[in-house]
């Protein structure tokens, strides 16, 4: 074989295996990327709020209206190479809700809020948070996830205050009858864990002072993360911070960006957000407001990210610390990750670290089950 025919076929195969990597590039990034601030093409509704109709209120007593269920096989159910679903016979629950995925342009006369007939967007919700998010928790618990009128991500864009206030109290009101159906006919009075992202923390929080801080539903409460969105100290009042990583009866947020990048604090919080370092679960409040970094942890405590596709756990990946209110982590290390450019790992919050707290919701489940054991 001649020297030039050579040339022609390692050529060949250099050129496939570049395009073989960048796929695995633009793959990670497809899930990395998978929450609202880079799916959404920052559409914003024209309409005002009062001129949309609002779709029909979703039955709870209808299997069709959760995106997971225990006694069916959903995309909850995933688990990654080497682990299972800890199952039906659990003794705690989890409570999901998912972050905003109606972003696009709508297509039907429902502006604001999503209709949850909708096949198209219950199939991108099932796809994406439910298997790479919801789907971290089921080792600790049985998932129930609720479909709801998710506000549409012109919410978190548009000057009209009432507008975003109203569309988010129709999404809210949903996550409160999901959680009110779980608890009369579901739960039947076990430990139970809060987790969400993004819009799905938002309605967290709030369904946590409504529904849970001084009521009996408190004391089981195992624990709620609430990643994704700023959740000031002072917010829930009579619900502790979790101080460390087996603490119970507490809350936890946090929201990553990479090293160095400093968001904007909203103008209306008058107490410095939660960020605890779900790599050691370790919460100081001590001077928050500090230019310090604190609490730093290094690449080799770290568990491992779960990315597309599912399956494949990589650890060692991410380190993470936080900087006043954020949670800062160095580029993670996956075949493409030279590609991500964006500051902000708002979509990483919770695949990034799908295995800490994969770890780390069942040892709280273990040590609240433990400490009501007489």
């Amino acid at each position: 074989m001649d020297h030039a025919r050579i040339e022609g076929i390692v050529a060949i195969f250099s050129y496939f295996r570049l395009m073989s990597r960048l796929l695995i590039a633009l793959v990670f990034l497809g899930v990395f990327f998978s929450s609202e601030p880079l799916l959404a093409q920052h559409y914003l509704i024209p309409s005002r709020f009062a001129e949309s109709p609002s779709p029909p209120k979703p039955d709870y007593s209808d299997p069709n209206n959760w995106c997971a269920l225990p006694q069916r096989v959903d995309e909850a159910d995933q688990a990654p190479r080497g682990h299972q679903p800890i199952g039906i016979h659990a003794s705690a629950d989890v409570f999901y809700v998912h972050p905003t995925l109606f972003s696009d342009k709508p297509k039907t006369e429902f502006q604001w809020n999503q209709d949850v007939r909708d096949p198209e967007l219950n199939r991108q919700v099932d796809e994406w948070p439910i298997r790479y998010q919801a789907s971290a928790f089921n080792a600790a618990g049985r998932v129930y996830a609720p479909r709801y009128r998710q506000a549409h991500y012109s919410v978190f864009l548009t000057p009209h205050l009432d507008d975003k206030r109203q569309a988010l109290d129709l999404a809210y009101a949903d996550v409160e009858a999901a959680f009110d159906y779980f608890i009369q006919h579901d739960n039947q009075g076990r430990p139970f864990l809060l987790a969400g992202h993004s819009q799905g923390t938002l309605h967290l929080a709030r369904l946590l002072k409504n529904r849970i801080i001084g009521t009996a539903l408190q004391q089981q409460l195992v624990a709620a993360y609430l990643p994704g969105m700023p959740i000031p100290a002072d917010s829930l009042a009579g619900l502790p911070v979790c101080l460390d990583s087996t603490a119970t009866g507490c809350w936890i947020s946090w929201r990553t960006f990479r090293w160095g990048y400093q968001p904007t604090q909203a103008p209306h919080m008058h107490a410095e957000p939660v960020c605890v370092n779900p790599i050691s679960w370790v919460y100081d409040d001590a001077d928050p407001q500090g230019d310090t970094v604190q609490a730093y942890v290094s690449r080799g405590h770290h568990k491992g990210a779960v990315v597309k596709p599912f399956g494949r756990i990589y650890p060692r990946r991410c380190d993470a610390a936080r900087y006043r209110a954020v949670l800062w982590v160095h580029r993670p290390r996956f075949p493409g990750s030279f590609l991500i450019r964006s500051s902000n790992y708002h979509a990483g919050d919770i695949n990034l670290f799908y295995m800490d707290i994969r770890h780390n919701a069942a040892l709280r489940v273990q040590r609240f089950i433990g400490g009501l054991t007489p």
